[in-house]
């Protein structure tokens, strides 16, 4: 990779792609040498990479945020185009094998990425599930390694059945990602909810009086008495036969935010595009994009832009 300059914020003054990579490039280099132990495992004695994880992991990012869906095409392009950048380069094989390897270091680095942004202390958050379709020919759910995790469900803002699974995703109104999960298709919305929360308690005793904005599907009395007294205050519509809701006119106009980070997600990063056919390699896939999402908004965030999610500087 490009030498690492003393002082990493020198590198956050252009919103483009190369600059982008070399600043996260020392980002994730400074964070695994403070904690190596979310780096993966390798002997002590044996060879050592020819490619770090810190290259890696950005190169990862640059493929999403290219939008190349097969890895065969992006280390072809990363070949022709990139090399000013990474030095050595892994052959398919290579590459697919070290990105699987590196899942709970992506999902590690979300996090670490997201809560270096002025963003993270956001006191409104939406939530809401996705669909991640992952086959559609009924020879390929029957023999699939997805099968037991991956189920049929359905998508109601769609009106369409599919296979697969899906994201569940706590975001700021920038779109920042602050907390997820990754569950079969008939997964409870509410009970998903409740479980990252309960997984990860600090998100909410350090901000009291959190808003939450979700649909009208997350409902119930005893869910909303749970995140009330967890501290959160449920925005949502009233569903049929209920009264109108007091909060009701906060709603509206932040309602769709949620649908606009979803498209980011699946119109700009092929989420459902992942091209993945185990559950670790959809895994790392839906993680790896993710990871360009926070990433962008991270570099968009320090550069101080109006527009923390804007891709357009990074996809060519």
């Amino acid at each position: 990779m490009l030498t690492q300059p003393p002082d990493s914020k020198a590198l956050l003054m252009d919103a483009d792609l190369d600059t982008l990579a070399t600043a996260l490039y020392v980002k994730v280099d400074d964070l695994l040498t403070d904690s190596p132990q979310y780096a993966p495992w390798r002997p002590a004695v044996g060879l050592a990479p020819r490619i770090s994880d810190a290259e890696l992991v950005t190169l990862c990012v640059m493929q999403a945020l290219l939008s190349f869906t097969s890895e065969a095409r992006w280390l072809r392009h990363a070949h022709a185009h990139l090399r000013h950048l990474f030095p050595y380069l892994p052959q398919q094989p290579g590459y697919n094998k070290r990105l699987r390897k590196l899942a709970v270091t992506v999902n590690w680095l979300i996090r670490r990425l997201a809560a270096d942004t002025s963003l993270w202390s956001d006191d409104v958050w939406v939530v809401d599930s996705t669909p991640i379709e992952c086959a559609r020919s009924r020879d390929v759910v029957r023999t699939s390694d997805l099968a037991g995790w991956a189920e049929y469900g359905y998508c109601a803002s769609h009106s369409r059945y599919f296979w697969g699974l899906r994201l569940h995703l706590i975001a700021t109104l920038h779109g920042l990602p602050i907390a997820f999960a990754v569950t079969g298709a008939k997964a409870d919305e509410r009970q998903v909810l409740l479980d990252v929360l309960g997984a990860d308690p600090d998100l909410i005793t350090a901000r009291p009086g959190q808003t939450l904005i979700a649909d009208k599907h997350y409902y119930g009395r005893d869910f909303e008495a749970t995140l009330t007294s967890a501290g959160l205050r449920l925005l949502r519509p009233a569903r049929r036969g209920e009264p109108q809701r007091d909060d009701q006119h906060f709603f509206k106009p932040l309602r769709q935010t949620i649908e606009s980070i979803f498209d980011t997600g699946k119109g700009q990063l092929d989420l459902e595009r992942h091209g993945g056919h185990t559950p670790t390699g959809v895994l790392v896939r839906i993680l790896q994009r993710l990871l360009a999402l926070t990433a962008a908004i991270w570099h968009n965030d320090q550069l101080g832009l109006p527009v923390k999610r804007s891709l357009i500087a990074y996809d060519h």
